[in-house]
């Protein structure tokens, strides 16, 4: 029995060293393992850098290329575009604008009468044989705003029981003019200057009268059924017998026709004067 637990004893002692130098050998195994990962990581991540950075160097490399190509291009188009003949549709446009600036210029003086509402100084009548003719013709071109290529110039026209119907006279100066018993039916008269002209039983049914100025003008008998009058100045005209039946009047006009001294009876009426 005693020889029998000795054996016992040096058994175990060896199964003991055994296992424990099995253990170092796997923890030694173990932390050779983990160094070897860690200097591949270590390698791996180095060559990351260096891909990144003549990634990097590359990119910029050839951003500077474009930069300066693009730069050397857009230089090329600009010197070209400097050197190019000037086309013919630029020139069209040009002379285009020119030309209406033109127009604005030449009608603006005579529009701003008609706001002002007083009298100033005209040039000289045009000399054109036939610019007394044009009544029948009229403007063509900015309607509203009385702009045309030339001057309505209808100064001291001398015409009796005459039609102009549905004829566009903005901007028409028609300063001593006379037009009796004419037919001025549906016709635009936008900032028309007629002072001292004679519109004796002329026909303004359904003209469109707006910025107008009629001083001193003889309308006596004249007819404004359904016109529409705004920003008219009557200051001295003689409205004696004037018909304004579903006209369509501004407020301010109404004011100014019922100061009118020649406006009476049932032309009050019809204007819709308070007295």
């Amino acid at each position: 029995p005693l020889e029998t637990l000795k054996h016992f004893s040096l058994t175990h002692k060896s199964t003991t060293m055994f296992a424990s130098s099995s253990s170092l050998t796997s923890s030694f195994s173990t932390t050779t393992t983990i160094n070897t990962i860690n200097r591949n990581n270590k390698s791996s991540s180095s060559s990351f850098i260096r891909q990144h950075r003549r990634i990097k160097s590359t990119s910029t490399a050839s951003w500077a290329t474009n930069v300066r190509r693009n730069t050397k291009e857009t230089e090329e188009e600009e010197s070209n575009k400097a050197t190019l003949p000037v086309s013919a549709s630029t020139i069209k446009r040009t002379f285009l604008a020119a030309s209406l600036s033109a127009t604005f210029a030449l009608a603006t003086p005579f529009a701003a009468m008609a706001d002002r509402g007083t009298e100033v100084r005209l040039p000289p009548i045009d000399n054109d044989p036939n610019r007394c003719e044009r009544a029948f013709v009229g403007n063509t071109i900015g309607q509203a705003n009385a702009v045309s290529d030339k001057t309505l110039d209808l100064r001291k026209c001398q015409y009796d029981n005459v039609s102009v119907k549905g004829i566009t006279l903005s901007g028409a100066l028609m300063v001593d003019s006379v037009f009796d018993n004419s037919d001025f039916s549906e016709t635009v008269m936008s900032k028309v200057y007629a002072t001292k002209a004679s519109f004796k039983n002329v026909n303004f049914t359904n003209a469109v009268i707006d910025r107008a100025t009629f001083d001193g003008s003889d309308m006596t008998g004249a007819n404004f059924q359904n016109a529409v009058l705004t920003g008219v100045s009557y200051e001295g005209a003689n409205l004696t017998g004037a018909n304004f039946e579903e006209a369509l009047i501004g407020d301010q006009d109404v004011k100014l026709l019922c100061l009118n001294p020649t406006v009476v009876d049932e032309s009050r009426m019809q204007i819709g004067c308070k007295n």
